[in-house]
């Protein structure tokens, strides 16, 4: 059996006041002497348990509104005395300063504060100065003193009291989560502070990710995963109410529909497979909206990740149940339409309330990672108001929607990308591929006779006038595209020729990871 190390004294300091009488009544049973500070000490002692008051321990009472309460020798020489260190030891006795082998804190709530949209005097103020002086003076003795962070720890502790006292490993087990918690905790207050200093692309940023699950694997049955917590809300906070285990590639591709749904203000669904969109659509309602972009590609909608910017209901859930689908994500789900959906044992329902995307982006890269701001539908040039016509005649206002909604869409799509609509859905999508022509003559082959009086949408400028003229050819009646290539002039000359509309962004929507 391990060695167990006594708990005979205690520091206690916890903001969070949860479980903090259960945690008083072990102590003191177990006859484990109690220091403590204002609020802490006052809640123990209102329920008639035994508790010195620090500033009575320190013969130093707490001053400036509790700023200074533990910063005092005779705190942090009891909590970093090695009690295996005979040196220590006396060092301690002639000062009257008697060891810790427990301390228990848990900090101001600096995350939750700034949530909350505090204000930046209120936020300061929540920088705990303190608590984790203390949690890292104890954490580096951890052989001889326990200490505890988190109030979900407070069973282990109940346990090791239980049985006599805490081992070695426990007592590093506990210095581990310490070092984690602070640096979280200095990475927050570091992260906003950032904030508060205008600058658009950070010269210093950090993230603590936190390790949701363990996966099944990664993208291949040889590759090890898990999905980590981190950052701003997003897929991972999306709750599953069904459906088997999420992958690793369903989570790539649920964050790619999600994405692609909340490029649209109006009712919008995407139907996604390996990172790209093989249907998108808007409509009147979520359920029209479903129709149009299963009825993009019903061959490769089929094992498909569906996202809907909008609650899901009977009407969308009825034919989405009739076809295979790994995993749908959405805001909100009808209560009669979970019961249609759940009847399908395997598929993955999410719901997602947040909406928001993260400000920044960042990629991994060998040695480092690459940030750039996330590519959002924001821009000018993505507006149809701010769009320079360069051919053609003034198109209809249904003419014009559609490629508004083109244009909202190819964003999504992997680069080379070119996307047909017609009526406020994709009608056929090239993506992927190293050239501009192959992702036109994709476009057309998969739209068909649909490809007929629909308009384009490329999401960089077409550098020849040649796939231009793949989707002239195929029956393209308009196109838009961010213009910008030297040859520009030979592809305005190719569209007036053939008599069709052609506008200029002067916006790009690369997408290549």
């Amino acid at each position: 059996m391990a060695d167990r190390k006594l708990i005979r004294r205690a520091l206690v300091s916890v903001y969070d006041k949860d479980r903090l009488l259960e945690l008083g009544a072990v102590l003191s049973k177990a006859g484990i002497e109690i220091i403590s500070t204002g609020s802490t000490a006052k809640t123990l002692q209102g329920s008639g348990i035994a508790v010195t008051e620090v500033s009575q321990y320190t013969g130093f009472p707490e001053i400036m509104g509790g700023r200074v309460k533990t910063l005092h020798p005779k705190i942090h020489s009891g909590i970093l005395a090695d009690q295996d260190n005979s040196e220590h030891l006396k060092a301690i006795a002639d000062l009257d300063i008697e060891p810790f082998d427990l301390v228990i804190i848990n900090l101001y709530p600096f995350a939750e504060t700034i949530a909350s949209g505090a204000a930046y005097s209120e936020c300061i103020e929540q920088i705990d100065i303190g608590g984790p002086s203390m949690l890292r003076g104890a954490a580096k003795n951890h052989g001889s003193v326990a200490v505890i962070s988190k109030v979900t720890q407070y069973d282990a502790l109940f346990a090791a009291i239980s049985a006599g006292g805490t081992t070695l490993e426990e007592r590093r087990n506990f210095a581990l989560e310490v070092f984690r918690t602070t640096a979280e905790y200095d990475l927050m207050i570091a992260s906003w502070l950032g904030t508060q200093i205008s600058m658009d692309i950070p010269d210093w940023f950090g993230l603590i990710w936190k390790r949701e699950s363990s996966l099944r694997y990664g993208e291949n049955p040889h590759q090890n995963a898990a999905i980590y917590r981190g950052g701003p809300p997003g897929i991972v906070n999306a709750v599953q109410s069904h459906g088997k285990e999420m992958s690793f590639n369903n989570y790539t591709d649920a964050d790619a529909a999600w994405r692609a749904a909340l490029d649209h203000t109006e009712p919008c669904v995407a139907i996604i497979k390996h990172a790209n969109p093989c249907g998108i659509a808007t409509g009147i309602d979520i359920a029209a909206a479903y129709l149009a972009a299963h009825a993009c590609d019903p061959i490769s909608a089929f094992g498909g990740v569906i996202a809907a910017n909008r609650k899901v209901t009977v009407a969308m859930a009825e034919p989405l149940s009739q076809i295979f689908t790994e995993v749908i994500i959405a805001p909100e789900y009808e209560p009669a339409a979970l019961e249609i959906l759940m009847k399908k044992p395997s598929i993955r329902i999410l719901t997602c309330p947040n909406t928001k995307l993260s400000p920044l982006e960042i990629r991994p890269v060998s040695g480092g990672v690459l940030l750039q701001n996330t590519d959002k539908i924001d821009a000018v040039g993505d507006d149809c108001a701010n769009w320079k016509q360069v051919t053609g005649e003034k198109v209809s206002p249904q003419v014009l929607a559609d490629l508004q909604f083109a244009w909202r869409a190819v964003r999504a799509v992997k680069s080379n990308a070119i996307l047909l609509a017609k009526n406020g859905a994709a009608v056929g999508i090239g993506m992927g591929q190293v050239n501009r022509v192959d992702s036109a003559r994709l476009s057309i082959d998969r739209a068909g006779e649909r490809a007929k009086q629909s308009v384009a949408a490329s999401d960089a400028f077409f550098p020849f006038a040649d796939g231009l003229q793949i989707l002239i050819d195929g029956g393209v009646t308009a196109v838009v595209q961010p213009g910008g290539s030297v040859r520009d002039e030979e592809v305005i000359a190719a569209a007036s020729a053939a008599g069709i509309a052609m506008f200029f962004t002067g916006t790009r929507h690369f997408s290549h990871a």
